[in-house]
C-alpha cells in the first residue's frame, strides 16, 4: 500500500502535529517489516504516563487504523491523578489514529486536501 511509504507517514506525522497535539517526541514512523520488501512503516507513540508503546498500523488491505498496545508482564499501578493524565495521552493517540485514518481514505479514493 503506498500511503504506508516512511515518508508519507512521517509527512501525515508531521501534519498532525501543527493540529497543535502535544506529542513532543512521544511518536515516530519506524520502519515494519513486510514480507514483499516494500517500503512500509507504522506509528508508535512511547506512552509518557505508563511504561508502554502503543503501535498505530492500518488492517491489511483496509483503510482502518488500529491501535496495539504492547503486552505487560507486571501490573501498573497508578495514583488517579496518573490514571487522568494517561486517558489524555490515549486521547491523543486515539485523535492520531483518527486523522491516519481519514488520511488513507483520502489516499485511497483519491480526494486531495
Amino acid at each position: 500500500m503506498p500511503f504506508r511509504t516512511l515518508s508519507t507517514l512521517q509527512s501525515w506525522l508531521d501534519e498532525f502535529a501543527t493540529l497543535g497535539y502535544p506529542l513532543n517526541g512521544s511518536a515516530k514512523v519506524v520502519p515494519q517489516d513486510d514480507f514483499e520488501g516494500e517500503d512500509t512503516g507504522l506509528v508508535v507513540f512511547q506512552l509518557m504516563n505508563a511504561p508502554t508503546h502503543a503501535y498505530l498500523a492500518p488492517e491489511p488491505g483496509s483503510h482502518e487504523w488500529r491501535v496495539t498496545m504492547e503486552a505487560r508482564e507486571v501490573p501498573a499501578t497508578m495514583t488517579a491523578a496518573d490514571v487522568l493524565k494517561l486517558s489524555y495521552e490515549l486521547s491523543v493517540v486515539a485523535a492520531l489514529g483518527t486523522f491516519l485514518q481519514a488520511k488513507s481514505y483520502a489516499f485511497l479514493h483519491g480526494a486531495t486536501d
